[in-house]
């Protein structure tokens, strides 16, 4: 019965100087370096769901861009395009289509000599709201990445400096500098830094590759608007 009791509380004591394993170095650690690891530990779980969301959004926003564009050159005109496309615009470049059609087929003929100079521009305006705002959705949660990425290295830092600090201290208390009492609350504090290492690197790539994804998408659609600006630019031209 005593051994039993004696495995149970050597099982419950977070305290043991010789193991140094992260659980053991966290359960170690004071309650500033707790909250600290608590909060890298939540910021990476954070980073690495918008990272997955982020991969499975762009992979759809190029296929569907690639489906539409195949459809749009596939030889129809843009009134029957329009009629197909109907609602269904989950696409961004589909929304930017729909929004130009919807105006040029609201200004109607042209009366007048000069008012296809401002019909044009009514177009190009309504097409770079949408494609600003699509670009907007699409930005979404990088916010996310870009301040996990800058700051878990310093909240990390303020672990370690802390854990430092009480290292030194309990040092002080003992009057003790062996390796065997310095070495545990050395390595809670390092331990701080290493979950901010861990929380931002990947942070940081994701950013930087979503970010170049985010500008290619961009100039894709900035490219299909002038195309399909100068397509109605002819019509308008042409009286319809």
């Amino acid at each position: 019965m005593s051994m039993t009791i004696t495995l149970f509380q050597a099982a419950l004591d977070p305290v043991s100087a010789g193991d140094f394993s992260f659980w053991s170095l966290f359960l170690r650690a004071d309650w500033v370096v707790k909250g600290v690891m608590i909060l890298l530990a939540l910021a990476s779980l954070w980073s690495w769901v918008v990272a997955i969301d982020k991969f499975i959004m762009f992979y759809m926003l190029k296929k569907r861009a690639t489906d539409f564009e195949d459809t749009f050159w596939s030889g129809r005109t843009l009134d029957e395009l329009s009629t197909a496309l109907g609602n269904d615009t989950r696409d961004p470049m589909a929304r930017v289509f729909a929004a130009a059609m919807r105006e040029y087929n609201e200004t109607g003929s042209v009366q007048r000599i000069g008012a296809e100079s401002a019909t044009h521009e009514r177009i190009d305006s309504v097409m770079n709201l949408v494609i600003n705002r699509e670009l907007g959705k699409a930005e979404r949660g990088m916010p996310v990445l870009a301040t996990v990425a800058s700051a878990s290295v310093f909240v990390g830092l303020f672990g370690t400096v802390w854990g430092i600090m009480n290292a030194f201290r309990a040092i002080a208390a003992s009057n003790n500098t062996n390796l065997s009492v310095v070495a545990p609350g050395i390595a809670e504090a390092l331990f701080a830094t290493a979950l901010g290492l861990i929380a931002a690197i990947p942070a940081l790539v994701f950013y930087n590759l979503y970010r170049a994804d985010l500008e290619r998408y961009g100039a894709r659609l900035e490219g299909y608007a002038d195309e399909l600006s100068a397509i109605l630019s002819r019509k308008l031209n042409k009286g319809g």
